[in-house]
């Protein structure tokens, strides 16, 4: 089984930053992407971005340019660099693994998330 533990979480005024890690434990070999996910109260989890194993990177619309998304195999550790935050990014971050950089569905139960809350 695999697990999650994210962290780097917190508040930050309109305009910040903040960078998210993701360490996953378990058995991942052979699972090419990783990929983080966010849940705003009230609302489903969605998908924020994916690194696979050659360091591709795929981004929703709503973070390009502002977020970079970057991974440290060695590690089985995923980053999300968070910059020019928003209040719309208020939300509940997690990360998963997947077997495809624009498709499939996350692999595994979900860990304990991290907050991050952008003041209004």
């Amino acid at each position: 089984q695999v697990q999650f533990v994210e962290s780097g979480g917190g508040l930050v005024l309109p305009g910040g930053s903040l960078r998210l890690s993701c360490a996953a434990s378990g058995s991942i070999f052979g699972i090419p992407v990783m990929s983080w996910y966010r849940q705003a109260p009230g609302e489903q989890r969605e998908l924020v971005a994916s690194v696979n194993s050659d360091g591709y990177t795929d981004y929703a619309d709503y973070v390009k340019g502002r977020f970079t998304i970057s991974r440290d195999s060695a590690k089985n550790t995923v980053y999300l660099q968070m910059n020019s935050l928003k209040p719309g990014d208020t939300a509940v971050y997690y990360c998963n693994l997947r077997l495809s950089l624009r498709g499939g569905i996350p692999l595994y139960p979900w860990g304990q998330g991290t907050q991050v809350t952008v003041f209004s």
